[in-house]
C-alpha cells in the first residue's frame, strides 16, 4: 500500500501558558495542504524479524531507527499481531518546518495498517494512539481544518475558508528547535478566538491573526522575517510562519510572478482545492 501523508499549515498560534506536564497550551488552526510525503509498506514474505525502513528524498535528523514511522508500527504492534513490514518513506515536507510531516508521516501510517490488516480501529480510537506519538499527530488522522487546543491534541472542526486561493510555502532550509522557540516566548490570551477571528474576510487576516513564535524566531534568523516580507511586496494577502518555523506561506487571491529572491526557497506552491475527507 502506498499513502501520501499531507502537510500542515497554521493559521495563527498562541502560546497560553506552561503546563505542569512542562508543555505549553496553545490555540491554533491547523490547516492541511497538498505538499505531501510518499509511505509505501509491504508486508514481509521473506520471514526478516524486524520491520525494515528505507528514505529518500529530503534528509532527516537522528537515527534512521527511532524514525517516528517505525514507533507508530510498534505502537500498534503492542496491541495486535502484525507482520514485519518493508517501508519506504520518500521526504517532500523538510524535517523542522513546522508543516507536521513526521507527525503526518505516523498518523498516515497508523491509518493505512489499520486499513491493510483489518483492524478495525475507530477514528477516535486511532486519535489516541497517535497522541502517544506527538501532540498534532491525531490531527492528521482526519487531515481536515480544524482548531486545536491543549498540547494540540483538542481538535474542533472549522469551515473550509481558503478554498479557491492560491498558495505559496517557502523554506530557507533552516531546522528551527521547537524547544527553544517554545523556550522564548512570551503566553498571551487575547479576546477573541483564532476560530473567531478566521470568519473574517482573509484580507483582514493580517491586522488580527498572529503567530507567537514570529517574534522570537525572526530574531534569531532574520532571513525567515525576510521571506515574509517578500510575500507581501510579492502581493500576499496575508503570509505567516507555520508553527514554529522555519516555512513561511504567503495566501494569494491568484498565481503571483514570485521574485527571483524568493524562487530558490519555494517548495510548494498551487490553488487550494476544497478540503475533502480521507479515506479511513
Amino acid at each position: 500500500m502506498v499513502v501520501f501523508p499531507k502537510a500542515k499549515i497554521n493559521f495563527g498560534l498562541r502560546i497560553k501558558g506552561r503546563r505542569p506536564d512542562g508543555y505549553h497550551d496553545i490555540e491554533t488552526i491547523f490547516y492541511p495542504v497538498n505538499l505531501c510525503d510518499a509511505l509505501e509498506l509491504v508486508a514481509d514474505s521473506k520471514g526478516l524479524d524486524r520491520d525494515t525502513l528505507t528514505l529518500s528524498g529530503f534528509e532527516l535528523p537522528g537515527s534512521k531507527e527511532d524514525n517516528i514511522v517505525l514507533r507508530a508500527v510498534s505502537r500498534l504492534r503492542e496491541i495486535f499481531q502484525i507482520p514485519f513490514l518493508r517501508i519506504h518513506l520518500h521526504k517532500n515536507i523538510p524535517s523542522g518546518a513546522g508543516l507536521g510531516g513526521g507527525s503526518s508521516d505516523a498518523a498516515f501510517m497508523l491509518r493505512a495498517i489499520n486499513r491493510t490488516f483489518g483492524l478495525s480501529l475507530s477514528v477516535d480510537e486511532l486519535k489516541v494512539i497517535a497522541a502517544g506519538l506527538g501532540s498534532d499527530c491525531p490531527f492528521f488522522i482526519d487531515c481536515e481544518p480544524a482548531s486545536a487546543a491543549g498540547k494540540g491534541e483538542i481538535l474542533s472542526p472549522v469551515r473550509d475558508v481558503l478554498s479557491g486561493f492560491y498558495l505559496v510555502l517557502a523554506n530557507p532550509g533552516i531546522s528551527v528547535s521547537t524547544k527553544e522557540a517554545y523556550k522564548n516566548c512570551t503566553p498571551s490570551n487575547p479576546e477573541k478566538s483564532l476560530q473567531e477571528l478566521i470568519n473574517s474576510p482573509v484580507s483582514e487576516w493580517k491586522d488580527l491573526i498572529i503567530n507567537d513564535f514570529e517574534k522570537t524566531v525572526f530574531f534569531i534568523y532574520p532571513q525567515i522575517k525576510s521571506i515574509k516580507q517578500v510575500f507581501y511586496s510579492s502581493g500576499a494577502i496575508f503570509s505567516s510562519m507555520s508553527g514554529s518555523g522555519s516555512t513561511v506561506y504567503g495566501i494569494f487571491y491568484e498565481k503571483p510572478v514570485i521574485p527571483v529572491i524568493l524562487k530558490k526557497y519555494v517548495i510548494y506552491e498551487g490553488t487550494i482545492q476544497p478540503i475533502s475527507a480521507p479515506v479511513k
